[in-house]
């Protein structure tokens, strides 16, 4: 298989490189049709009971979570010219398009009774700009006499008050919302600059927002910089800019091929998949350097520039082949989750990583076939480098140490499960932004003055029509309302009841007093004056009960709490709901995007969990399709499982919790830290072939030989993630380091347990199973004939 690949890569070189052209080309072309993804996706599948509920629930009442909040702190905020400049940014926002509703203190709607019409009617407090301080103090004292907005509105204790824009959905699900976002903060702060007034912003459409335009920023930031820090590593170890510029030249022809392959998918860069480019950039690196190291090597040996070539494809082919398909594994596990957003990721990560295998194998003979032969300073690496140092040290410790190694193991083993033990597993709604960050700061703010801005959603169905009319169940919908008013993590809350107050206060000529549930005898009266709810008809009452009577709604904020409180609240809320609401002629769910986040992070982690024992299985079969024996594809990966327990314990003892942004590390590094020990036993694997079967000359054989790819993969491996903890995002940061030191990890327990493994188990686990693959394509030991790659004349010799 390789001897036919040699011939095709090298003889028909010139023909590859024009069919790989055209192929870069056509994936270009649809490459530059990718989007971003600015819609907000459930981490539930569609047929899971909360994702049902809260669909409905849309359809009934509307979808909630598309108000931006915008929290003002002035004590002197009623002094005309404030109020005026207050009056002036409201109506200002109120015409952008794509807001549909603006409200503040300068534009806030009062309930009156018309009683030559019989009617309620819904009218701004203010119709024009104030013209004098009297006006001003009169819509104060007005406005401080209507209890419905006290809490929701404004916070008479503090003096801070709310803007509440309601934005168009259509425009939040596109790009345009990054454009509508900026053009109201453009208009706040410009009134905040003009009044020296304190401004604040919140509420889940601008969080959004600015979360995807930095991930977008930081998405480039990170190609580039893994970019810069894999060509100086490069330049580093060879000590020549064609390692350099070829690998770079590679790297990039891979990330088109990323996004066209998005493109040709109709996938959008979402979250996770722009995470990806730089991680295929430290990939594809690794998979030259271990190419280059084998060229370069080789061609010491020997001085035959084409020998070493079709060398590098035969014997580092086969190994980085399994390497790229266990990492590919790792990612490919994502698809299980049933997550449409890890499913995206999953297929584009493992196609594009099996690509970059392929490419890499393919362009770096090609490239090399045409430059000149190595000069001596492209070899002296592996002399003089301060890797060909280290490598002795290993063997020492290796031959002479073992006792050490297995001690040492065995204490951060102990260490690794009293960490794991502290391990927790929660999330917020709002948890990857650093708590220095201004957005966390507004969202603190607006959790103090209003306690929060996240939509939690209360479904009542009184299981007939006009269920709902009746007083009885208005009065329970108030009886709840009461106890959801105990708990400190939420806000005020909305309903048909709190309308019905506010109707009782206007029928009562804003008598603040008489803002209460009206009577049986009151009740008859009032509805005379409220509008009719049939469909189609906007009023305020449609907003909180559907237009058979059947279903109401209570609407709350609530703050930026951890899943194990938002689960706490629902735990303590049922029995409450099913002695107030009898199971029997109500049916109340809680709903709403909070309890959507809460429902999609525990399938989530539940269902990461179960890909990354399924990444563990596929890397297995892949291993004993190749390697047979049982015993050494066990002793193989107890130095690649270490890793992972000891990047959990590191979790647990530094207080990272298992979230849906840590728990998809372990199934990214298990298929990337297995690499080394794949290169090491197809090594050995070889080395025993030529040695005759000496299990010692060939381990230590083996390690020498791939020492140097090993530590120099892993070194770039390392940097090329590490860069990640220069994210402002909590969750990328946390990839970035814990996935380094699994690497660090990965490299030392290879390097030194997995060899001594070897020999202190001996024949027990060398077997001729071992000897004989059940997939045979190691034609390793095979040379192809230089003659029969009838290629153009081209210098085989290296100058001194």
């Amino acid at each position: 298989m390789w001897i036919y690949l040699v011939r095709h890569i090298l003889r028909y070189r010139l023909v590859n490189l024009i069919v790989i052209v055209l192929l870069t080309a056509f994936m270009g072309y649809h490459a530059l049709r990718v989007q971003m993804s600015y819609e907000f996706s459930s981490l539930l599948p569609a047929s899971d009971t909360a994702f049902i509920i809260y669909e409905n629930f849309k359809e009934r009442f509307g979808k909630d979570g598309s108000v931006l909040f915008i929290g003002i702190k002035d004590d002197s905020i009623f002094t005309q010219d404030k109020f005026a400049g207050l009056y002036d940014v409201t109506y200002d926002l109120k015409k952008i398009d794509g807001v549909e509703e603006c409200l503040s203190l300068a534009r806030i709607f009062n309930l009156t009774k018309n009683d030559s019409l019989k009617k309620f009617e819904f009218q701004p407090i203010i119709t024009h700009r104030p013209d004098s301080q009297k006006e001003v103090d009169s819509l104060k004292s007005i406005l401080y006499s209507l209890p419905f907005y006290e809490g929701r509105m404004f916070n008479s204790e503090t003096n801070v008050s709310l803007i509440a824009i309601t934005l168009d959905d259509q425009k939040l699900n596109t790009k345009k919302r990054i454009g509508l976002v900026q053009a109201i903060k453009d208009r706040v702060d410009q009134f905040s600059e003009n009044n020296d007034i304190e401004v604040h912003y919140s509420g889940l459409p601008y969080i959004r927002t600015i979360t995807s335009q930095k991930l977008e920023d930081e998405s480039l930031f990170f190609v580039i910089l893994a970019m810069v820090i894999a060509s100086l590593i490069l330049f580093i170890f060879f000590k020549s800019f064609k390692a350099v510029i070829f690998p770079m030249l590679i790297v990039l022809i891979c990330l088109i091929w990323v996004f066209g392959t998005m493109s040709l998918f109709d996938f959008k860069v979402t979250m996770l998949t722009a995470v990806f480019p730089p991680l295929l950039i430290v990939i594809v690196v690794e998979n030259c350097i271990f190419l280059l190291n084998k060229y370069y090597n080789e061609y010491r040996s020997h001085g035959n520039k084409i020998r070493s070539l079709s060398r590098v494809v035969q014997r580092i082919g086969n190994a980085n082949l399994l390497t790229n398909a266990t990492t590919a594994a790792g990612f490919a596990a994502f698809l299980v989750t049933g997550n449409k957003l890890l499913v995206e990721f999953g297929v584009i990560a493992s196609i594009n990583i099996m690509v970059a295998y392929v490419l890499s194998l393919f362009l770096i003979p090609i490239f090399f076939s045409y430059l000149p032969s190595p000069k001596e300073r492209h070899i002296k690496h592996l002399e003089k480098s301060v890797v060909a140092r280290i490598i002795p040290v290993v063997v020492n410790t290796v031959l002479t140490k073992r006792n050490t190694v297995y001690t040492i193991t065995a204490v951060f083993i102990f260490a690794a499960f009293w960490g794991i033990i502290r391990l927790e597993t929660t999330g917020k709604i709002v948890d990857d932004i650093p708590r220095k960050d201004e957005l966390y700061k507004d969202l603190l703010f607006i959790e103090k003055h209003f306690k929060g801005v996240m939509p939690l959603e209360f479904s009542i169905d009184s299981k007939k029509p006009k269920g709902i009319q009746k007083l009885s169940s208005i009065k329970k919908i108030e009886e709840f309302e009461n106890v959801l008013a105990t708990y400190p993590e939420l806000s005020k809350t909305l309903s048909i009841a709190e309308v019905l107050k506010f109707s009782k206060q206007a029928f009562y000529n804003g008598n603040e007093k008489m803002y209460s549930l009206p009577n049986n005898n009151e009740k008859n009266f009032i509805l005379r004056y409220m509008p009719e709810t049939g469909a189609g008809k906007k009023t305020i009452l449609n907003s909180f009960i559907d237009t058979n009577l059947r279903y109401a709604r209570i609407s709350t904020q609530m703050a930026n709490i951890g899943t194990y409180e938002i689960q706490r609240i629902q735990d303590e809320l049922r029995p409450k709901i099913d002695s107030i609401f009898p199971t029997d002629k109500f049916d109340v769910s809680m709903t709403g995007t909070s309890v959507v986040f809460l429902k999609g992070s525990q399938y989530l982690v539940k269902n990461l969990f179960t890909s990354l024992l399924l990444a563990l299985v596929i890397i297995t079969i892949l291993m004993a399709l190749l390697f047979t024996s049982i015993r050494m594809i066990i002793i193989s990966l107890i130095p690649n499982i270490i890793p992972l327990l000891m990047t959990a314990a590191m979790m647990g003892y530094i207080g990272i919790p298992i979230k849906p942004s840590t728990v998809l590390i372990f199934s990214i590094a298990l298929g990337i830290s297995v690499d080394n020990a794949i290169h090491f036993l197809s090594r050995y694997r070889l080395q025993l072939k030529i040695n005759n079967w000496r299990i010692k000359e060939s381990a230590i054989a083996a390690l020498k030989e791939t020492g140097f790819s090993m530590i120099y993969s892993s070194v770039v491996l390392f940097f090329g993630f590490i860069i990640f903890v220069l994210s402002s995002f909590g969750g990328t940061e946390s990839l970035g380091y814990l996935i380094a030191f699994t690497l660090v990890v990965a490299l030392l327990s290879n390097l030194f347990l997995l060899p001594s493994l070897i020999l202190s188990l001996d024949k027990r686990i060398t077997t001729k199973a071992f000897k004989e693959p059940l997939l045979e394509i190691f034609d390793e030991e095979e040379d192809i004939e230089l003659d029969e790659l009838e290629i153009e004349q081209i210098d085989t010799r290296g100058s001194a």
